[in-house]
């Protein structure tokens, strides 16, 4: 049986409690960008799972965090 990512990296979380979650989003964080996608994964089931207030929390948080584009010159 051949699982696609999102199913190998439910599979993956799935009966994790809270620490071991956060185990596994810090370790992906940490470790080689092949990880990366799996946080794709993990973060579109927060976003499925909150409230419009909490979205728009969290997409400022990440723009807080990104760096800001250079100003245009002219």
């Amino acid at each position: 049986m051949m699982l696609s990512l999102r199913q190998a990296i439910v599979k993956r979380v799935e009966g994790k409690n809270a620490e071991e979650l956060r185990e596994v989003i810090e370790d992906s964080i940490r470790g080689d960008e092949k990880a990366l996608p799996g946080l794709g994964v993990l973060f579109e089931f927060i976003w499925e799972n909150t409230s419009p207030e909490t979205r728009d929390e969290l997409v400022q948080n990440l723009m807080k965090g990104l760096p800001e584009a250079p100003a245009a010159t002219s």
